[in-house]
């Protein structure tokens, strides 16, 4: 039998679609636009690193540029989203919280050996003086916890036994973070922040595991089971398979065949009307996208679908990395037409771009010069500095 095919161009175009990314960026940003923002891509990764912004300011923003941190905090604190795991930290449309029931069975399950190896010390034993300290002070920090402050907490890798404690705590689901300061997160009662209608009438595990695995292919166009498995990180390789051959033979979904950007082809699964479906045309206007941005969060996905190898380099000594600390893509039409290694230094107010490294086959002419410089005006000012400079040397040649 032969398959449907979407050829690369149309799969490109349907799935920056389905993460906010072919529009032009536009609307206020906040209240309720940025909750159904957030509800459309599913969650918003957060991470500390804070080179130009943080990474999930930087999703946004690249959605929504007149959107500003304090929408986000705003939204936090009006009860409209809660943090927990997906395949990392995220902030969560509320109302998807009676699924993540599923998600706190499990860490409750899986995480005490894993942690106990990790760790080294019996976190355990401090469960309940942890919960009793909450319970009657209220929601606190780990540097409200004796010893186990931010100082002395050795960082996410050397954790002490209290910090361990709120950690499985949250993420079994008996706390919730109420908010962030700094960086570091609050926790409280998960009765005292989680209105009881959600969590009076959990749902089945099967009716999440649906849920969870129409929610992944709906934000993603067409996928294979694995990446329905991974999108949330909570459905199992095994349910997700499960799920496709039930959907499959309900006739749901149908299998299909993706050009990948090398001329390969990618069995995937979709919903038939996916295939009637025409996804708008990507808007020509070019944008700076975060590391983490939920379209690029697949390094393997990004290179099949967009020839576009990327990795981070973080951890990466200097002097062995092929572009820089932190570099972020750029992201014009329906191509990743190359990165840009920038850093906001607020001490002088300035942005400082150290290289801009244009993919292979991508002119950098008068014209999409502009179109960098014109985002470049707008990520100044989102980082809150006043001026651009340019090191010598900046436009280097294709790797």
């Amino acid at each position: 039998m032969t398959l449907p095919r979407l050829d690369n161009r149309r799969a490109r175009a349907l799935f920056l679609d389905r993460h906010a990314l072919a529009e032009a960026p536009a609307g206020p940003g906040r209240g309720e636009d940025l909750a159904r923002l957030i509800e459309r891509l599913g969650f918003v990764q957060i991470d500390s690193v804070n080179t130009l912004a943080r990474a999930h300011d930087m999703i946004l923003f690249a959605r929504r540029p007149a959107y500003r941190p304090k929408h986000l905090t705003r939204l936090y604190a009006d009860g409209g989203l809660f943090e927990h795991w997906t395949h990392d930290a995220a902030v969560i449309p509320m109302r998807f919280h009676p699924h993540w029931q599923l998600r706190f069975a499990r860490d409750a399950a899986h995480l005490p050996a894993r942690w106990r190896n990790w760790h080294k010390h019996d976190f355990e034993a401090e469960l309940e003086s942890v919960l009793s300290h909450i319970r009657e002070n209220g929601a606190c920090g780990s540097g409200d916890l004796g010893g186990d402050g931010p100082k002395n907490s050795g960082g996410w890798w050397n954790w002490h036994p209290s910090k361990t404690a709120l950690e499985f705590l949250w993420r079994s689901g008996a706390l919730t973070v109420t908010g962030r300061e700094g960086f570091q997160k609050r926790y409280d009662l998960t009765e005292r922040v989680i209105g009881a209608d959600l969590l009076e009438k959990p749902p089945e595990a099967a009716h999440s595991i649906d849920w969870f695995c129409n929610g992944a292919l709906d934000r993603l166009g067409f996928a294979t089971s694995g990446e329905i498995a991974a999108f949330w990180a909570t459905v199992t390789p095994d349910e997700a398979k499960a799920w496709v051959a039930r959907e499959t033979e309900a006739g749901r979904i149908v299998p299909a065949v993706v050009d990948c950007a090398d001329g390969s082809d990618r069995k995937v699964i979709l919903r038939p009307e996916v295939l009637e479906e025409e996804p708008p045309e990507p808007t020509r206007r070019l944008r700076v996208l975060s590391p983490f941005d939920p379209a690029l969060r697949d390094r393997a996905r990004a290179q099949r679908l967009f020839g576009f190898h990327y990795r981070i380099e973080i951890f990466v000594p200097a002097e062995k990395r092929t572009y820089g600390y932190y570099v972020f893509p750029l992201l014009e039409g329906d191509r990743l037409v190359g990165r840009v290694d920038m850093k906001a230094d607020r001490e002088a107010d300035m942005l400082r771009v150290t290289a801009l490294w244009p993919e292979r086959g991508v002119g950098w002419g008068k014209g999409r010069h502009a179109r960098f410089e014109a985002e470049l005006e707008r990520v100044t000012r989102f980082a809150g500095v006043s001026t651009i400079t340019f090191e010598d040397g900046w436009l280097r040649e294709p790797k």
